[in-house]
């Protein structure tokens, strides 16, 4: 039927190109949030007050977390191009913009303390607030590769970018528990000492949220044949 002489509406198809802008557009937003989560620290002026000095639990925690957490966000990007597990693929989307999103807030918090994002002994933050001994946690900072716990090197993150399909979603799953694994006791040590309430609070939801991934995973990995990484 037409309505004054207009010839009839017809259905409107999706091209088939359509999904893939989705998530294209998707990873943007992801990617997005690193922004979004700075702006509203600063927006609710987030350690305006008393700020942190560079060697502060607070600080060093917001440096260090936003290194592990960035090659976390590196690794779990891969999955896109290199899995057709779509359980594989909604877990790493999962890690990469919620990672992405506590990056913004932390370095939103350093910007806002006047404090440089990068820089300092990693994780001394821990031996010389309390007198913790890093080399309890097996890391060496001044070692070769200069990694903090769970922390891929770069041959390891060099074969995880050449595997695809269930080679890759395996490899991806070892190397992801191991590294919420040596992100936990950071999280933890600063969810008890922070002099920050907001990022003692961010912390704690760290330390929860990826022990419950690192249980994900673990079933995850054994459904498909895999074995875990010794923990860091």
């Amino acid at each position: 039927m037409t309505v004054d002489g207009q010839p009839p509406a017809t259905p409107s198809v999706r091209p088939a190109g359509s999904r893939w802008l989705t998530v294209g557009l998707l990873t943007i937003i992801a990617l997005g949030l690193l922004v979004m989560g700075g702006g509203l620290a600063v927006a609710l002026g987030i350690g305006r007050d008393d700020p942190p000095s560079t060697d502060s639990v607070d600080a060093g925690f917001a440096r260090d977390m936003s290194a592990h957490h960035l090659q976390g966000v590196e690794m779990a990007n891969l999955a896109a191009d290199r899995s057709q597990d779509p359980a594989i693929r909604q877990l790493a989307f999962d890690i990469s913009s919620t990672q992405t999103n506590q990056v913004g807030r932390m370095q939103g918090w350093l910007s806002l303390w006047g404090l440089s994002v990068s820089g300092g002994q990693s994780m001394g933050w821990m031996d010389g607030a309390s007198g913790h001994d890093m080399s309890s946690m097996g890391t060496n900072p001044g070692d070769a590769d200069g990694l903090m716990p769970g922390m891929a090197t770069e041959a390891e993150i060099a074969e995880l970018r050449g595997l695809s399909g269930s080679a890759f979603d395996v490899e991806f799953l070892r190397l992801m528990i191991r590294h919420h694994q040596g992100a936990k006791e950071m999280a933890e040590y600063a969810a008890a000492n922070a002099a920050q309430p907001e990022l003692a609070t961010l912390a704690r939801t760290m330390a929860e949220t990826q022990a419950a991934e690192v249980e994900t995973m673990t079933g995850m990995l054994a459904a498909r044949g895999g074995a875990p990484l010794p923990a860091p």
